[in-house]
């Protein structure tokens, strides 16, 4: 049997550093993250044995001790860094540069007078950061239909995106925005890494019997992977560690693929394609 894995696989630039940052401060007495570091279960698990704490939102920082606060990978609000900053915390900011670049972005969009639309999941904690530094005219549309429906009144619109929404739909949404007769100014914001990931995994689905999609089951990137090979090839499973790799699923094929999203660790991927030739 033929086993592909997709060289793109695991984790990109932003989360590798995110996750270094986190390490390396690990020893230290008192270690935070502002939210899960990246969306993986295993990881975050990990940290916690090195007595590092996922702090939140809701977290009443004033009765922690004091120590050192990683901002996770996706970032954080303006609004939620000055929270940080005013509990006496020091701050790692490990947000992914491409995200942060987004938030200069927006800024300066918002400054300029124009309306901002970001292209991406609303419950998303980048979407949230992202939203937390541009002006009070934004909105957030995750899908085509919600373009459709918009109402915006504003006719400048400055439209950027999620780093790791689907470049299809993307264009698909802008579309629909430049048929709607807005001045529009579209900055494709998706990092480069989702883009090739993306590319990839529908090449390898296509060409195979059986697609394996790794992945923690709120990492966004990796469910649109997912949504991506099961177009190719209907028989895609989307697992988070080889604990849920039913092998019959394999049995009496050709050819599998294996693609994991960009919080998924090596070690993972290695499992589960080691499951595969055995």
């Amino acid at each position: 049997m033929e086993v592909i894995v997709a060289k793109t696989a695991g984790f990109c630039f932003g989360v590798k550093r995110a996750v270094e940052k986190v390490y390396a401060n690990a020893d230290n007495e008192h270690v935070y993250t502002y939210g899960p570091i990246i969306h993986n279960e295993q990881v975050v698990a990990d940290l916690e044995k090195h007595g590092v704490r996922v702090v939140e939102e809701d977290t009443d920082l004033s009765v922690l001790p004091k120590g050192t606060v990683v901002v996770r990978a996706h970032g954080a609000s303006r609004d939620e860094f000055d929270r940080l900053r005013k509990s006496g915390m020091e701050i790692e900011d490990a947000t992914c540069p491409f995200v942060s670049k987004i938030y200069r972005i927006v800024e300066e969009e918002s400054a300029a007078g124009r309306t901002v639309v970001i292209v991406g999941n609303a419950a998303h904690p980048e979407v949230k950061g992202i939203k937390g530094w541009s002006g009070a005219d934004t909105y957030v549309v995750g899908s085509v239909e919600e373009a459709k429906n918009i109402n915006i009144l504003s006719q400048k619109i400055s439209i950027v995106s999620q780093t790791t929404f689907n470049l299809k739909k993307f264009k698909e949404i802008v579309e629909i925005f430049e048929k709607k007769g807005y001045d529009i100014l579209v900055l494709n914001t998706i990092c480069n890494a989702t883009q090739e990931r993306q590319v990839e995994a529908m090449r390898i689905a296509s060409q195979v019997d059986v697609m394996l999609v790794i992945g923690g089951k709120h990492s966004s990137n990796t469910q649109k992977l997912y949504d991506i090979c099961r177009k190719e090839c209907k028989n895609t499973y989307y697992i988070q560690t080889l604990g849920d790799f039913n092998p019959e699923c394999i049995s009496s094929v050709r050819s599998v693929g294996i693609t994991a999203g960009a919080s998924t660790p090596n070690n993972i991927i290695e499992e589960v394609h080691t499951k595969c030739q055995s």
